[in-house]
């Protein structure tokens, strides 16, 4: 199934060209099916979500007038555990979208080894265009609506793009209301004061960087003299620029929304985000400081640099752009933001990819640590959060280097082969119901 483009309306007057990131992730799937000694049948049941949820949001604006929202759930597999992944709330979100990052959660889960299955969720909404009181009301109609999927047990959701801590409170307290019992552990990435885990909000950013030093040491490459582009400075970007510059690599390009800037002398981020935190949005727009010059967004992805990390959306590398890329390693920070046939153009001109559903894992095996903590009723501190993750992190990606040499793969191959394996171990030992 080749991925296919097609353009949808965001907005009144806004339009975005997009790639089908379920017909994405199904490529990518079976891309990797002949490695494998997989059944027919169970192939089939991994290539298909268990669960697809609907549902309309209807909100009471400030003013009483009602709009009606649509939102959706997706469980792509519980054949590993309780399915486990984020909410986002975006002009932009369609059901094929959830549902293609539902099945890359649930691979991610498996290639780091946590008992997870996968899920996602998402509603069609611009947050920027709603108040306080209004997002709130929409958070508590859509957990209502989905209420009957969710749980401690079954389904736990996270924060996602435009979904934050405070959201997951949200959630946690009218599930709550509902189920009439204290519920911590029916959604990740909380406030600390609500049960939420010391390192959380900076998991998957530590998580990049913990995945892009160990590449950067197994290819003898000196982090102190690699240079850095992040697409994306948002929280995974943003966090992953300061920790990675914390430990001497010179970041030189950034983007976000608003604009994309180069600085070849590399950016102080400390500065930058000081700057974000009190800008218009929290947006790199107008950020002027010494030696950085403004360049065009899709600049950012060629510039002259060792590293490149996409953190923004999916589908932001393509076969139209993936040859002018001139990072020796790309670290995906987003979900899917390479396309099938970008990786093969990239592949021929030997840039390594280290694939999303290992390199951003840290911010799940941190949600599965808040999970743990929630459940058990004892919170960690946070050296034990980031030494664990630390741990995970590297082993992971030791299995997936290993299993790629050995087969002679690359590491995006072999991270599918890996995590597809172990969900369908799972799903061959629970067998078919009834």
């Amino acid at each position: 199934m080749a991925t296919q483009d097609k353009t949808k309306t965001l907005a009144p007057g806004i339009t975005q060209t997009q790639i089908n990131p379920y017909a994405m992730m199904l490529q990518q799937l079976d891309m990797v099916r002949e490695l494998t000694d997989i059944p027919a049948g169970i192939w089939e049941i991994l290539r298909r979500p268990e669960k697809s949820l609907e549902v309309s949001i209807p909100v009471t604006k400030d003013d009483g007038s009602v709009e009606v929202f649509t939102g959706y759930r997706v469980q792509y597999s519980s054949a590993r555990g309780p399915c486990k992944g984020g909410i986002r709330f975006h002009p932009g979100v369609t059901l094929d979208e959830v549902k293609a990052l539902a099945g890359w959660m649930t691979w991610k889960c498996a290639v780091v080894n946590i008992p997870y299955g996968g899920g996602k969720g998402g509603v069609i909404c611009d947050p920027t265009r709603l108040t306080h009181g209004e997002l709130e009301r929409l958070t508590r109609r859509f957990t209502a609506a989905i209420f009957s999927l969710i749980g401690t047990r079954r389904d736990i959701p996270a924060p996602d793009v435009n979904t934050n801590s405070e959201i997951m409170n949200w959630i946690v307290d009218t599930a709550g209301l509902l189920s009439g019992e204290a519920v911590p552990g029916i959604v990740t990435g909380k406030s600390l004061e609500m049960g939420g885990a010391l390192g959380r909000r900076e998991a998957t950013g530590r998580g990049i960087m913990f995945v892009t030093l160990s590449v950067l040491q197994r290819l003898g490459l000196d982090v102190t003299k690699t240079r850095i582009a992040v697409q994306g400075f948002g929280n995974v970007g943003s966090i992953a620029a300061q920790l990675l510059s914390k430990q001497g690599a010179k970041i030189v390009g950034l983007s976000d929304v608003s604009g994309a800037y180069h600085c070849p002398r590399g950016f102080d981020i400390d500065d930058v985000l000081r700057y974000v935190a009190g800008s218009p949005g929290h947006l790199l727009a107008g950020y002027n400081g010494h030696g950085v010059e403004e360049i065009k967004s899709p600049e950012l992805l060629t510039l002259d640099v060792d590293v490149l990390v996409p953190a923004a959306l999916e589908a932001q590398i393509t076969a139209g752009n993936a040859s002018g890329i001139r990072a020796k390693v790309i670290v995906e920070g987003a979900n899917g933001p390479t396309t099938p046939e970008a990786d093969l153009i990239l592949g021929e001109r030997d840039v390594m990819i280290v694939p999303d559903i290992l390199s951003n894992a840290g911010g799940v095996v941190c949600s599965y640590f808040e999970w743990v903590q929630n459940i058990q009723c004892y919170p960690w501190e946070e050296d034990e959060t980031n030494q664990r993750l630390g741990q995970i992190m590297q082993r992971s990606l030791n299995e997936v280097w290993s299993l790629a040499e050995k087969r002679e793969i690359s590491l995006r191959t072999a991270a599918f082969v890996l995590g597809v394996e172990r969900v369908a171990t799972a799903a061959r030992l629970r067998g078919i119901f009834p």
